[in-house]
This record gives C-alpha cells, sequence and structure tokens, in this order.
C-alpha cells in the first residue's frame, strides 16, 4: 500500500457509492433465479455484481490510508465541482435536456434547430451566421435523409 499519494477529490465517495450499487444490483441479480444453477437467467449478472463489488471494496480498502487532497469538505466540493463539471458541461448538458422535453411539445425538426443553433453559438462564442449555416444544412439533410431516403417521417 502506497501511502505517498493522496486520494483525488470525490474518489472515495465515488467508491462508497460504486459498493452499495453493487450490493443493489446483486440483490436484483439474485431476484431473477437466485444461486439455482450456472446457466440460469440469473448467473450472468450475479457474477458480474460479484466481481464489481469484490473490485470496488478492494479499491477503498486500498484508499484507507492515502491523506486527502482537501482540508474542508467546502473546499473539496468546490474542487470536486471545479475538476468535474466545467461550465462548458453544465452548459451543453442543459441545452441537451431542454432538446429532449422541447421535442415532445415542438415539432424534431424545429427543436433540432434551436439545439443545433444555441449549441453551436454557445461553442463558438457567438458566431451567429455560421451556427445558422450548419444548422439549416443539418435539419435539411436529416429531412432528405429520414423522409426520402427511409420513407420515415419523423414528428
Amino acid at each position: 500500500m502506497n501511502t505517498q499519494k493522496k486520494v483525488p477529490v470525490g474518489e472515495r465517495t465515488f467508491c462508497i457509492l460504486l459498493v452499495i450499487l453493487s450490493v443493489a444490483v446483486l440483490y436484483q441479480a439474485y431476484l431473477i433465479a437466485g444461486f439455482s444453477s450456472v446457466s440460469s437467467p440469473g448467473a450472468f449478472p450475479l457474477g458480474i455484481s460479484i466481481v464489481m463489488l469484490i473490485s470496488s471494496v478492494r479499491v477503498l480498502y486500498e484508499l484507507r490510508g492515502k491523506e486527502r487532497q482537501s482540508s474542508s469538505w467546502s473546499d473539496a466540493f468546490k474542487r470536486f465541482n471545479h475538476e468535474h463539471f466545467p461550465r462548458h458541461i453544465v452548459v451543453f448538458t442543459l441545452l441537451s435536456i431542454a432538446y429532449l422535453a422541447a421535442i415532445q411539445w415542438v415539432s424534431f425538426y424545429v427543436s433540432t434547430f434551436v439545439f443545433l443553433m444555441a449549441s453551436i453559438v454557445y461553442l463558438r462564442r457567438g458566431k451567429l451566421l455560421s451556427a445558422l449555416f450548419a444548422a439549416t444544412v443539418s435539419v435539411l439533410t436529416i429531412y432528405a435523409l429520414f423522409t426520402l431516403a427511409f420513407s420515415v417521417y419523423l414528428p
């Protein structure tokens, strides 16, 4: 065990969550067919969940002697957010969620066009004309492929 290294922010929490998830998957796999036989429907998920549980417990055990990078909980939370959730990822994720919700209320083509426009404008920092061109070409290509080539009409 190497006690010289520091534990990256959030790694202990992730390992604990992985152990909990492994136990939940193990329970669900057991509910499929129990320990009836090696060729039962739940045998593969059961084996995978056991391997996942053993691996996550082993990693958690190896982390026990290493020191943390951050001193306080709030500092660790800020570092974790800064390292794992950069602003452009958060904004693009919110745009994607809004796009998925908009498909239900607006047509596929309109929501796709607005999503592509907003995404390209954000990622290219305001290049409106190139975003308009790229979104228009993309939506027209999707329309031509699905409607004309595949005869699939999107809502």
